[in-house]
């Protein structure tokens, strides 16, 4: 999601169904389980680590994650120290941390020409179906850290009931608003499209702006994607996904989606194209615009400009049908490693020390995520409660399975849109074509 949402693209995807055609599918999981006999021992008859150490260099691909490389790289150096103690093994990383909005192709591409990370951040909900398919994920079913997850995650990284990835960010997200404007003003979250356009004018009244535009990233406008498909496909349109995968649908059927985004930005920031996501977090700690649909992934990124900024969650109102007001539960960014790692069992070690019971609660809470493993004990943080509110009372969905490619041609198609260079119609032809092109591709 970041991140996450996170925000792919499909560009070889063709290249990569090609790649593992002849048998991807009989690496699924292959040697997973046999990770101890894929290394020489390195330890004594006392069963204690002896002699010179073994050097192991992890390659870590972190899509995406850049925000959060001093907390990473942190853990690492506590791993390092771990298995060096317990197996004698001395650990070294070369770590990446590419943008969200190139990370996608450049993992692609690379898993695709065999230049294979020993770890690498996936999107669970865009990139685990397709990755699966072509042999690129590593069942994880028998290691200790897929005991561990909260059974509703479980089944968010897995695939044909085998863990195949460790969520990092477990995400209940909507839109984001300031609470003490909120709050001040006398607003509560609207709860339809018209009590949204009240909120707007009364922000409007006070001087305040109402959202934040930060389109300079297109994942950033993609966002409107899922929370509208995911809203509409929950109440009125249950069947426009099965249509769509079938290639009898059209964005035309759900054209209504365009209502909130044309609200959105006609009532936002100035310089929209000016502003990425590290800007629009520092804008939005500090008052700049009363709403922001992003998601929780940026807490950190905002308490890191504020400390003291106060802010909630809500589901986006996309019309006046209260079935479609609900939240959007996902994981974004996990992490998985190949079957093909010349380092696998050390990879492996990595994925299970990352829930450990208890290093793993001081990083999660550090990058201000949600609990995911059922020995997390730390407390959630607000803006999680806030949406547990409406996921307790049964308003919320499972994040949409949209092909990666749509949601990619739909930022870079709504940036454009805005800019007025695309009409609705425009936008609906680009991800009609887009998603019967993504459905060609899956199909070979």
């Amino acid at each position: 999601m970041k991140k996450t949402i996170s925000i792919l693209t499909a560009v070889t995807i063709l290249g990569l169904t090609a790649a593992c055609s002849g048998g991807g599918n009989a690496n699924n999981g292959a040697g997973a389980g046999n990770t101890a006999n894929d290394a020489p021992s390195n330890t004594s008859a006392d069963n204690k680590p002896s002699g010179a150490p073994k050097k192991v260099e992890l390659k870590i691909f972190l899509g995406g994650l850049d925000r959060f490389r001093e907390q990473f790289d942190g853990y690492f150096e506590k791993f390092a120290e771990k298995e060096k103690a317990e197996k004698n093994i001395e650990v070294t990383f070369n770590s990446e941390y590419p943008g969200a909005d190139n990370a996608p192709q450049i993992l692609k591409t690379r898993l695709a020409t065999g230049d294979v990370p020993d770890v690498f951040s996936l999107h669970a909900g865009n990139d685990m179906p397709t990755f699966y398919k072509a042999g690129y994920l590593t069942d994880l079913s028998d290691q200790p850290l897929a005991g561990k997850l909260i059974d509703g995650i479980k089944d968010l990284v897995s695939m044909d009931g085998k863990v195949v990835a460790v969520p990092m960010e477990s995400l209940s997200w909507g839109y984001l608003y300031n609470k003490k404007i909120f709050a001040d003003l006398g607003i509560t979250p609207p709860n339809t499209l018209t009590e949204m356009k009240a909120v707007v004018q009364k922000l409007k009244d006070n001087k305040v702006t109402p959202f934040l535009l930060s389109y300079k990233e297109s994942w950033i406008p993609q966002l409107f994607l899922p929370l509208t498909v995911g809203g509409l496909v929950n109440s009125s349109h249950p069947d426009f996904l099965d249509k769509m995968n079938s290639d009898q649908g059209s964005f035309a059927d759900i054209k209504e989606m365009f209502d909130i985004i044309d609200l959105v930005n006609a009532n936002g920031t100035d310089r929209a194209f000016e502003k990425g996501n590290d800007d629009g977090a520092a804008d939005f700690a500090n008052g700049k615009a009363a709403m922001w649909v992003q998601g929780t992934w940026d807490a950190d990124s905002i308490l890191k400009m504020n400390d003291k900024a106060e802010f909630g969650v809500a589901p986006l109102p996309i019309n006046d049908d209260p079935a479609s007001l609900r939240i959007n539960v996902s994981v974004s960014t996990a992490l998985s490693v190949p079957p093909t790692s010349k380092n696998k069992e050390v990879a492996i070690d990595l994925l299970n020390f990352i829930l450990d019971d208890q290093a793993s609660n001081d990083l999660y809470q550090s990058l201000k995520f949600n609990p995911v493993s059922k020995n997390h004990t730390f407390k959630p943080y607000p803006w999680v409660e806030d949406a547990a509110v409406y996921v307790n009372k049964g308003q919320s969905y499972r994040d949409p399975a949209i092909p990666s490619a749509v949601k990619d041609e739909s930022g870079k198609a709504l940036q454009s849109y805005f800019d007025k260079k695309l009409s609705k119609e425009d936008v609906i032809k680009q991800l009609d074509k887009t998603w019967k092109e993504a459905n060609a591709a899956a199909a070979k």
